[in-house]
């Protein structure tokens, strides 16, 4: 059963369901503004109270018994070798993460997967950064995923495969596990090892601390943004969720990717 989408997304203080109306075209000209300031934008209170409190009641039980357990050694390309780096290049150190996922075929019956789906959702993403139209992704594990950390773990240093990255923060962690980023660490042109491995060795004044709040929309450039969620502590898991969305339509992971990323290549009946 769905719900009215005003009743999911607090509608009154961000438009999506007006495009193209001035109060939708200011919002998007602060969100650009802040991509371009601050690397992110963030949107506090963009899912409601009680479609928040819905979608943690719904997943926190289900993150409980039914997560797929990820620890990841890796380094923050996420590749076993880099051309023109050798082994032992502070760049390519070796970190660990460590979650609990969820896919979207178990988040069918949540707000999550209704906000996603929604049209006027994707459209008003696509408009912030700047391109003409946003798709789906057509793979039933990945599109929505929610992620846990729990106390002692963490999503350590890395960099997205895709230009930008849409989250919605469920819950915070009991203590710590906060969102760090480093913007523009690299660029297409330039792969900044040297900058890269100064972060890494905590060296690099420019790292952000963003402490977001349950129901925030946040998106951010995260082929170029390095990102992690520092170790979590306190006695309440971190829970994150996000939304996969591309310029070409029907994006699927390979059946190894989904292995390698949820344990399983295929979905749960309906």
């Amino acid at each position: 059963m769905t719900s009215p989408i005003h009743t999911l997304i607090d509608l009154q203080t961000y438009p999506l369901d007006q495009p193209g109306s001035e109060p939708w075209l200011a919002l998007v000209q602060r969100c650009r503004a802040d991509l371009e300031a601050a690397g992110m934008f963030e949107l506090p209170g963009f899912l409601m109270a009680q479609a928040l409190a819905e979608c943690v009641a719904k997943v926190s039980p289900r993150m409980a018994s039914e997560s797929a357990e990820i620890r990841r050694e890796h380094n923050i390309y996420f590749l076993d070798r880099v051309d023109g780096l050798p082994e032992d290049h502070p760049a390519l150190q070796k970190i660990t993460t460590i979650n609990h996922t969820l896919c979207a075929d178990q988040l069918r019956d949540t707000p999550l997967t209704q906000v996603y789906e929604w049209p006027q959702f994707r459209q008003f993403i696509a408009a912030t950064m700047q391109l003409p139209v946003l798709h789906l992704m057509d793979d039933e594990l990945a599109r929505i995923n929610v992620l846990s950390y729990r106390p002692g773990e963490a999503l350590n240093w890395h960099f997205d495969r895709s230009e930008f990255t849409t989250t919605l923060l469920l819950q915070r962690a009991g203590k710590d596990g906060i969102f760090q980023y480093r913007r523009g660490l690299r660029t297409d042109s330039d792969p900044n090892y040297e900058g890269v491995a100064r972060m890494l060795a905590g060296q690099d004044p420019q790292v952000i601390s963003a402490d977001l709040e349950p129901g925030a929309l946040n998106v951010f450039r995260g082929r170029n943004t390095a990102h992690r969620v520092t170790t979590v502590a306190g006695d309440q898991e971190r829970l994150v969720a996000v939304f996969s969305l591309y310029e070409k339509p029907g994006v699927r992971f390979t059946e190894a990717e989904n292995l390698g990323f949820y344990k399983r290549a295929q979905a749960f009946p309906a």
